[in-house]
Order: C-alpha cells, then structure tokens, then sequence
C-alpha cells in the first residue's frame, strides 16, 4: 500500500498544492513555517478523519478562506482507492471513499493504516492519562472495528450516566433502578474494553523491549504497565461502591475511561527521572513498536511520518532508522526536515529510491 498523489486546497497555510510521490521515501524539505507538517498532517487527515496536531477541524482550514479539502489517490492491494476529506464552516465534515460519503468516520479507521512519529508525541509522556489512553485506543482500533464501536458506546453510556448524576444533585432525587440500567451497560462495554486493551499490552510489550534494546544498545532498563480498577473488581461492583462518591462529584470516577498507561524507567516514572534522550528514545521506541504490531496484525505495511526527528536524534539512533530502512521493515516513508543536505545525505545512505520537496 502507499500514497501515490495528494491535492490541497485552503489547507492550514496552503491555498493549493499538488504532490505526487515515490513508493519508497518523501521529503519535505524548508524552513521552520513554511508548511512540512502541514503536508504530513493532511496525510495522517486521510488516515483517521482528524488532524494530529490541531483537534479543532475548523482551524485546519486556511485563515480567510470558508473551506479545506484534500484529495488524494493511494493503491492498496493493486487497486487505486480514492480518498477525500472537506470541511467547510459550519457544516459537518465529509469523508469519502471513492466518490462515496462515509455514514461513521469510525468506518474508516484502520483502511489506511498509518504511523506517525513528531516532537508532539512527547506529549505522551508530560500529558495525563487521556493522552496515552487515545494511543491504546488508536492502535487497537486501527485492527478492530469492533472495538472502536464499543468504545464509542461507552463514552455515550458514560455521558448519559454523568448527566443523570447532575440531574439527581440538581432536582435533589435518586433513581436507583435508572442508575442500574447504565451501570449495566458501562459494565458489558467496559469489560470487552479492558480485555482488549490487556490483549493488546500482553502482545506490544515484547515488540516495544525488542525496538527499545536496538536503540539503546540494551543499556536502560524500561517499563510499560497497563493499569485499569478493573484489575480490582469487575465494573459493576466498582460503580456500586462509588456511588455515594459519583454523587457527590456528579461524574463516573471508575471505570475504563480511568485506565492509564505508566512508562517507567528503572521502576521510576520516566517523566520524572528520564533524562530527554531517554525520554526520547522511550517515545521512538513505542512508535515504532506500534508500527510493526499494526504490520504484523494486518500484513499491511503502514505509512509512516517522521516529522521533524533529525533534529532530536544523535548519529547512532539515526542510523538505527536508516538500518531498518535497509531491511525492508518499512514501506512508504515520509520525512520532513529543516536541513536539505542531512536528509539527502541520510536518504542516500538507505539506497532507496526518493523524492526531495523543496517547500
């Protein structure tokens, strides 16, 4: 699968732009500001319906203009797949699959699979929990329809509960048996959800040991725990035990929307006593382990974007990257970088074939 065209229209700080690509490596070279992100977030749009940098649709669009569009044109499994994505102001925005508007965007998920690798994902480690949450979900839902759709069930179940809660508080009534009702449902989702994501962190975790010894050279000792209250009791009786506690604070304070992820370094948080190199290497490790657990669930070779890392990367990592390169672990790649002569000298070293654009 790969990317063979792209069209921009009034996105972010383009009024129009047409690229056509390599099967193998892309580069977007320039300074800072002149739009290199811009081109691989539209790309990662086309992936999973959203920006990645910016959650507000409306500002992708370009300053002054009424609408964004990107056009594009991929092959996967030897047929040319047509996807477009527009949004104008005030209105709803439209996903289409060859010519033909998607009902749910949650259809799409998991079509194009993509992995993208920035400075922004540092934001997994200093964030809070939501954050390393939605990378689980991202994953897991790229390869399971399924378990985005309950997921989705849940987050509305959940709504509903925490609006029945601030009802209760506000009208001064309690309706056990209308509770009951959504404590059940939150039960049935919740507990597909936590099994899923236990799954999934049973099977990354040797994946991401295996990327995080290659690029360290095996000299830090890392930990990834999946943490959830479902590993203390099932759903059902938790929201029991809490209820005096949901009432008083009008939300749902159990459950899976809680679960968490803890990176850690030598059994410490590694946002506290991880230095930026191995905070660093940590995030590389686990974008590239969500790479090849995507490849291997889906044998698919995912896109994948590396925005801007050069510059955070010292000679050996780099030469990790350019390693697995090499190898053929990776399919369609795509780079930007502030440095034309570094990047064509590191995408020369691969002995692949490619494509600079100079922005």
């Amino acid at each position: 699968m790969y990317l063979k065209k792209i069209s921009l229209f009034n996105y972010k700080n383009f009024s129009e732009a047409n690229f056509e690509f390599d099967t193998k490596i892309n580069c977007f070279v320039g300074k800072n500001g002149i739009g290199k992100t811009n081109v691989l977030d539209a790309i990662y749009h086309l992936s999973y319906g959203k920006s990645y940098f910016n959650p507000l649709a409306v500002q992708n669009i370009k300053h002054g203009e009424e609408f964004f569009v990107i056009d594009a044109e991929f092959e996967k499994n030897g047929r040319n797949e047509q996807i477009l994505c527009s949004l104008k102001k005030g209105q709803k925005k439209i996903l289409k699959r060859n010519g033909k508007a998607y009902d749910k965007f949650s259809d799409h998920i998991g079509f194009i699979p993509l992995v993208i690798i920035s400075p922004a994902d540092t934001d997994l480690i200093v964030e809070g929990s939501e954050t390393r949450r939605k990378f689980m979900d991202s994953v897991i839902s790229q390869l399971d329809s399924h378990y985005l759709q309950q997921l989705i069930q849940y987050q509305k179940v959940m709504s509903q509960r925490n609006a029945l809660l601030k009802y209760f508080a506000l009208n001064h009534v309690f309706e056990n048996d209308t509770l009951s009702i959504y404590n059940e449902q939150l039960n049935n989702f919740g507990k597909y959800i936590f099994e899923k994501r236990k799954e999934f962190i049973d099977q990354f975790i040797p994946i991401f040991n295996v990327h995080h010894q290659a690029i360290t050279g095996s000299q830090e000792t890392v930990q990834l725990i999946y943490e959830s209250h479902l590993f203390e009791n099932n759903l059902l009786t938790l929201l029991q035990e809490n209820i005096n506690k949901d009432r008083a604070i009008h939300y749902t304070s159990v459950g899976t929307h809680k679960d968490d992820l803890s990176f850690e370094i030598d059994n410490h948080p590694i946002k506290k006593f991880g230095s930026q190199g191995q905070q660093k290497s940590f995030l590389i490790a686990l974008k590239l382990a969500q790479f090849e657990f995507l490849k291997k669930q889906s044998g698919v070779k995912p896109i994948l974007l590396f925005d801007d890392i050069f510059d955070k990367l010292d000679e050996s990592r780099v030469a990790k990257i350019v390693e697995m390169v090499n190898s053929d672990t990776f399919g369609q790649l795509f780079i930007s970088d502030t440095h034309p002569e570094r990047t064509e000298a590191i995408v020369k070293s691969t002995h692949q074939s490619y494509k600079i654009f100079n922005l």
